[in-house]
């Protein structure tokens, strides 16, 4: 029986608008890294998640996720299409009505494949990433949204993810980490971002949207929706001021993007763990996450994998650290909900957290690598080279972000090309 309290039901429904204005923040993150000739390529595919995951969740995710229990890693089909729910259903929270949780929850499945898009920036077919949204979503993002949010195995077995570490940050990683593997190298690399302030404009919207990704998911206007909401400013200061010095004394001279990407990196870990640990826990976790998710792109490049725009060091190593950090530093005192971590007497829970990030990154690794490679028996992946030197603007979507990038450039690329 749903007992209506606006207060929470207007909060709840802001944090929706603030969650979904993340995917048009990424598309601009995204957009400011790669040259001129690409950036609307990279940009369709966070704004095509906001239309078709949109579609998806109506038909079969949402139900997928929220609905039943099959051997607690999937759902069933019972509120396919939203049957079933109507004005007077209430959410797991009887406060809130049922829609707006339905429409808080797919904030989050739009945004986390189009994650994934930043790893294989340049270089894959529109027609492929269609496939590849449709079927990530549906063998990734859904069963683990049910297996750690919807009452399946691991939030049974005492696995905690506040806002989405294992949910949507570390399984967007490693999947990021399968495509560039997959994929391979781009055969035309970028000179290097091609607006830094728009880099930052999307930073902006991100950290912005962030306060409604991880403040809301207490589903409650409480003294543990203030903590979040305070852990989650305070790890991302922290975490771009780490990055930044580490940087700094690295490659010799303070580096903006290396502070935007930094604040990223605390986001991503602090969102595990934002309602069930201190303010304090959220400093350690900041300076934590910069480090070690600088030294995490760091590798990727001595290794020369292609991830374009640094998904897996970010997004999958800094879920992971998040995860983690919440197995040793989460307390009751802050949230009676939550759990004991290894500081206060239960390293069974940390025990559980590795587990579980383990788990996830195999899972979301094997599965990505495997649908890539049965999309590209029916549809070609990978564009080719005459696309990649032409920009996927012109050559997949006959448009420039740019007047000045026309006509001229397009014969001069084809010119350059053929010799």
């Amino acid at each position: 029986m749903l007992h209506l309290d606006t207060g929470n039901t207007g909060f709840m429904i802001l944090c929706s608008a603030l969650v979904m204005i993340m995917t048009p923040g990424l598309a601009c993150f995204y957009g400011g890294l790669v040259g001129r000739k690409n950036v609307l390529a990279i940009m369709i595919q966070s704004f095509v998640s906001m239309g078709w995951t949109t579609v998806i969740w109506y038909i079969y995710g949402y139900s997928l996720c929220f609905s039943g229990d099959w051997h607690g890693v999937i759902g069933n089909l019972n509120n396919a299409f939203l049957r079933g729910i109507n004005l007077s259903t209430p959410s797991s929270n009887v406060t809130i009505p049922a829609l707006v949780f339905v429409a808080y929850q797919l904030m989050f499945a739009i945004i986390t494949p189009a994650l994934i898009s930043g790893a294989f920036t340049n270089r894959v077919t529109f027609k492929a990433y269609m496939f590849f949204l449709t079927a990530w979503l549906t063998f990734v993002y859904f069963p683990f949204a049910h297996m750690l949010w919807g009452g399946g195995f691991l939030q049974q077995w005492g696995v905690k993810d506040f806002a989405g570490g294992i949910v949507v940050h570390n399984i967007a990683g490693f999947a990021a980490l399968a495509s560039v593997l997959y994929v391979g190298k781009r055969r035309v690399l970028d000179r290097g971002p091609h607006s830094v302030p728009m880099v930052a404009l999307g930073t902006a919207l991100l950290w912005f949207g962030w306060y409604g990704f991880n403040a809301g998911s207490e589903m409650n206007v409480d003294s543990v929706t203030a903590t979040a909401f305070l852990n989650t400013s305070v790890a991302a200061s922290l975490a771009a001021i780490a990055w930044m010095l580490v940087a700094w004394l690295t490659e010799k001279k303070p580096k903006f993007l290396g502070l935007l990407t930094g604040a990223v990196a605390g986001l991503v870990a602090v969102t595990p763990a934002a309602g069930f640990v201190s303010p304090t826990t959220a400093v350690i976790i900041g300076i934590v996450s910069g480090v070690i998710c600088y030294y995490a792109v760091e590798m990727k490049n001595k290794l020369q994998w292609d991830d374009a725009l640094d998904v897996w060091g970010v997004h999958g190593i800094g879920g992971a650290v998040g995860i983690i950090m919440l197995g040793i530093f989460a307390t009751k005192s802050w949230n009676p909900a939550g759990a004991n971590g290894l500081l206060y007497g239960d390293p069974a829970f940390l025990l559980k957290q590795v587990t579980a990030v383990i788990f996830s990154s195999v899972w979301a690794f094997i599965f990505t690598y495997a649908m890539l490679r049965i999309i590209d028996a029916f549809t070609k992946v990978k564009v080719d080279e005459m696309s990649e030197e032409i920009g996927l603007d012109e050559s997949l979507h006959g448009e420039h972000a740019y007047e000045e990038f026309g006509e001229k450039d397009v014969i001069h690329h084809l010119t350059q090309a053929g010799r």
